[in-house]
């Protein structure tokens, strides 16, 4: 459980840094500048650092329902536990619809510098891209919260 919250932890907080601060920050930059920080953003979080969290966060939320499921104590952070899961899986689920189809056809659109129209571009990736974005914090946040419920509990 540990893990859990501390893997979701990292994930929430990185889902709510891009909506109070990446994001706003870019709203004001060119289009260009905003594309090629956002393509540079996706080649680096690529790592082993992200990946651990990300990747982690769905481990160590579905060991701890397992555990709590068939072992013998700790039955009162069951429900919060699979809340917890659900929750992640859904801010996952966001990623996979949303964000990373965006990020690969923001990658598609090519080196800033030979993009006809960064505007449209632009506009095809931002808005549904925070949007997204902010369910994710969202989703992230309420599994976290159901962890912090089920470590109290336990």
């Amino acid at each position: 459980m540990i893990a859990a919250t501390i893997t979701i932890g990292w994930m929430s907080g990185l889902f709510y840094g891009f909506s109070v601060s990446v994001m706003p920050g870019l709203r004001v930059a060119a289009d260009r500048t905003a594309i090629e920080t956002m393509q540079r953003i996706n080649v680096a979080i690529l790592n082993g650092w992200f990946l651990l969290g990300y990747i982690g966060a769905l481990v160590f939320s579905a060991a701890a329902v397992v555990l709590h499921a068939v072992g013998s104590g700790g039955r009162d952070a069951l429900g919060p536990l699979i809340g917890a899961l659900v929750a992640y899986l859904a801010a996952m689920a966001v990623t996979a619809r949303i964000n990373i189809p965006l990020n690969n056809a923001l990658e598609q659109a090519g080196p800033v510098e030979r993009i006809e129209d960064p505007a449209e571009v632009r506009r095809a990736f931002e808005a549904p891209w925070v949007r997204a974005n902010v369910w994710r914090a969202v989703l992230c946040t309420v599994s976290l919260g159901l962890l912090a419920w089920a470590l109290a509990l336990r």
